[in-house]
């Protein structure tokens, strides 16, 4: 993944359990499709995978393909092969890759992904999705079910919205009746809602680990790693088990001292899409600087369950609504800043830095405005950089290891340091 290949000792127990989770799922996908074992595509953001699981249906979410493909570096042929077709430079990475994988064959490095049974397209936060999943019913000819979401405009959801999303979701039951020929099962719902909500309360127990000083966790490039669970498998037993077992590791990491880098220098708030492609390459131009993310906002886009958007097997539908509402992206601007300001002050940050996307507007639209309110309204340093999630041509190394370096430096100088990077970092 770039520069090194060398893990971090504290990512390598986790992530041997969650390595076995995810080969698993792509040998299952192997042999999933039909009507046996139908296939779902789904988006990550405000998605239903409970209620499709309960209809017995294999999920695929084509934004993780996506960037697997580019950890992988396998993720440019799929983006000239999308090019190749007409879709233009500025179209999202994710759907370049997606439609490009689908017109060479779907084999990825990881297993082959299964042609979709059913579109499940959950509007939540950006219309670029919807025509990304209409192509996709074009070219396989499969049912779509479009959620319509409003954006979520007060920090409760209103009561109308929640009711407009639930009456959706009964057509949408109706509709997966309909489309597997079997009946809607309350019980297997809530089941799968009860592994949601375990896995969910695992993952929120995770993240706020970042507020101890020094942070046990990595909450953006380390939080990534982990978010495979949460997003993918949600509503099964394996991904409640998972959190579960990666706190106490985290637990054991405060006991031990095993922390992210050996000596934690700046604590950061991190907005905004990795560069895949780079992943390991980026990563290292933090640690270089004892830079630990104690927060981040992307490892939300799967669910704002820390701030409260939690699925409730009492509550099936009405929770689902509220969570799909809930999704960061779906959220305004003003309820974004807002939880950004408010993650420097609960995880005491010393800075903000924002990664811009160049094919994602939904993402990094607002964020130069968000950039210039925390530096000269709250005194905030923050540092805006931008390169591309899925695209390796928008990656300039040499540029932002400049830029970031400078930051770091200009931090450290702030507080009265040497700015010298750690010994022995990259």
């Amino acid at each position: 993944m770039g520069a090194s290949t060398e893990e971090p000792s504290f990512l390598v127990s986790a992530r041997d359990r969650q390595r076995e989770m995810i080969e698993a799922y792509y040998a299952d996908l192997a042999t999933a499709g039909g009507a046996k074992r139908p296939v779902a595509y789904m988006l990550v953001g405000g998605n239903l995978t409970e209620i499709v699981r309960s209809f017995g249906y294999e999920v695929v979410f084509p934004e993780i393909v996506a960037l697997n493909c580019a950890i992988k570096h396998v993720s440019l042929p799929n983006i000239l092969q999308a090019e190749a077709q007409g879709y233009g430079l500025d179209v999202c990475g994710y759907v370049k890759n997606d439609l490009g994988l689908q017109q060479l064959g779907g084999q990825t490095p990881f297993g082959r992904i299964p042609p979709p049974d059913l579109l499940v397209c959950s509007f939540s936060g950006c219309y670029v999705y919807v025509k990304w999943w209409e192509a996709l019913a074009e070219k396989f000819g499969c049912p779509l079910f479009l959620l319509d979401v409003p954006y979520l405009r007060d920090e409760r959801p209103p009561t109308e919205d929640l009711g407009y999303i639930v009456a959706q979701l009964n057509e949408f039951i109706a509709f997966l009746e309909k489309a597997s020929d079997r009946r809607f099962d309350p019980a297997s719902l809530r089941r799968t809602l009860a592994h949601s909500r375990a896995a969910e309360e695992g993952w929120v127990r995770y993240l706020a680990s970042g507020a101890r000083r020094p942070s046990p966790i990595e909450a953006y490039f380390e939080a990534v790693f982990h978010m495979f669970p949460i997003n993918v498998l949600r509503g099964t037993e394996e991904a409640a088990r998972f959190y579960a077992t990666l706190n106490a590791e985290v637990d054991e990491r405060v006991r031990s001292g095993a922390y992210p880098v050996p000596e934690e220098k700046v604590r950061l708030v991190v907005e905004g899409v990795p560069p895949y492609p780079n992943y390991r390459t980026f990563w290292d131009f933090f640690r270089k600087w004892g830079a630990v993310s104690v927060a981040a906002t992307y490892p939300k886009v799967g669910g704002l369950f820390d701030r409260g958007f939690l699925h409730d097997p009492a509550r099936p539908l009405e929770s689902i609504a509220e969570y799909a509402l809930g999704a960061y992206v779906n959220q305004s601007w003003p309820l974004r800043r807002k939880l950004i300001e408010e993650y420097v002050r609960e995880f005491a940050a010393d800075a903000v830095l924002i990664h811009g996307i160049k094919s994602c507007r939904s993402f990094t639209a607002g964020q130069g405005d968000l950039r210039d309110r925390l530096i000269h309204d709250l005194g905030i340093p923050t540092l805006y950089i931008e390169s591309d999630h899925e695209d390796p041509r928008y990656f300039a190394p040499a540029q932002i290891k400049n830029r970031m370096d400078a930051f770091f430096e200009s931090l450290d100088r702030r507080r009265g340091g040497a700015a010298e990077p750690l010994r022995g970092a990259p």
